[in-house]
């Protein structure tokens, strides 16, 4: 089907022997991970639950498996230059990870205000980390003027095809191990999670439906599909910084506008009650953007009763302190135990149509 976005994109577009390829490169560095069937979200969804679990990966969250996917496939020249990216932080440790594999000089950009946990990390793992602008799309203009005056080798955190195809072998992964699924909900910031999972499970199976969730606050992917152009916000509000963007980027969104089934948004309030529920019903640690399919699932309420549903816990990297605040909300807590003690099914929204 024809989209007003075919013409954004000129370059390669990943595929799924893209993906095929990656699970090779991947391989001897990162272990499969789990796919945990939750009962306690079964009985509250009405549904057959499972969530993979990406926050056990070295860096805590799925996107290291398109940096190193990416940092194997330079040149020598790009190498010996070195790499530059802008990260709110996930990204930013996938490339910072991979370089140090591999003995690659590497530059994060990132907000001024970004998570301190996430930027400790980036350092610590041998990357040179500058705080530069107020969000992700500040950085990210530095980074692009820094790499052209420098000459280092540019890494987009969305307009990558090899990062794509390694973030896909998450999604090899669920269909190998659940080939019956029906629904695959996944986050959207950049958005080369989701378009892992439409190349990838969408190409395996030609029952399942994959979802993309965006914060109220942050909502560029969703408004682009909505209003069929491309949206760029002047400001975005929301605490997930891992989906915490203004503008779309023309890869993504042209595989996204082709293959996603859906995109809905949730509250902030939705992804801090998702958050406690991933912990006490799965045992589970998430971020905002980690929430992000266990809050869109609640929204999606009885639509998903019945279906073989996968929620993508994409990533657990949160400051401590800021769990503890989600936590001590009592009203909180009471709600998300509410949901655990309640019978099947009640808790779950209404919506129309089918998903």
């Amino acid at each position: 089907m024809a989209t007003p976005f075919e013409s954004l994109w000129t370059g390669p577009s990943p595929t799924i022997e893209d993906v095929l390829a990656a699970r090779l490169v991947i391989a001897p560095h990162l272990y499969r991970t789990p796919l945990v069937h939750a009962p306690a979200l079964d009985r509250i969804l009405g549904a057959r639950v499972f969530v993979k679990c990406e926050n056990v990966l070295p860096t805590g969250a799925f996107k290291v498996r398109g940096g190193i996917n990416l940092m194997n496939r330079l040149t020598a020249d790009e190498r010996r230059r070195g790499v530059i990216t802008a990260s709110t932080g996930n990204h930013g440790q996938s490339i910072a990870y991979a370089a140090r594999l591999l003995g690659v000089p590497a530059i994060i950009g990132a907000p001024e205000g970004a998570n301190p946990l996430k930027v400790a990390a980036m350092r610590a793992l041998g990357a040179e980390v500058a705080l530069h602008g107020r969000d992700f799309d500040e950085s990210r203009e530095w980074v692009e003027r820094t790499a052209a005056a420098e000459g280092y080798r540019y890494v987009h955190s969305a307009n990558e095809p090899l990062l794509i195809a390694g973030v896909g072998t998450l999604s090899l992964e669920v269909m190998e191990d659940l080939p019956d699924a029906d629904v695959i909900i996944a986050p959207i910031g950049a958005g080369s999670g989701a378009c892992g999972h439409c190349i990838t499970a969408k190409t395996l199976s030609s029952r399942v439906r994959v979802i993309g969730v965006q914060a109220e606050g942050a909502p560029p992917v969703y408004r682009t599909l909505k209003e069929r152009r491309m949206v760029h916000l002047d400001r975005m509000e929301t605490f997930a910084d891992g989906i915490a963007t203004r503008i779309p980027f023309a890869l993504p969104v042209s595989i996204l506008s082709r293959l996603l089934d859906e995109i809905v948004l949730v509250s902030d309030e939705d992804l801090r009650r998702a958050i406690v529920l991933l912990g006490e019903a799965v045992r589970q640690t998430a971020e905002g953007a980690g929430a992000a399919s266990t809050a869109a699932a609640l929204h999606l309420g009885e639509r998903l009763r019945g279906k073989t549903v996968v929620l993508i816990l994409s990533g657990g990297n949160i400051p401590v302190e800021q769990l503890g605040e989600f936590y001590a909300d009592r009203a909180r807590v009471a709600a998300v135990a509410s949901m655990l003690r309640g019978p099947s099914g009640t808790h779950i929204r209404q919506r129309g149509g089918e998903a």
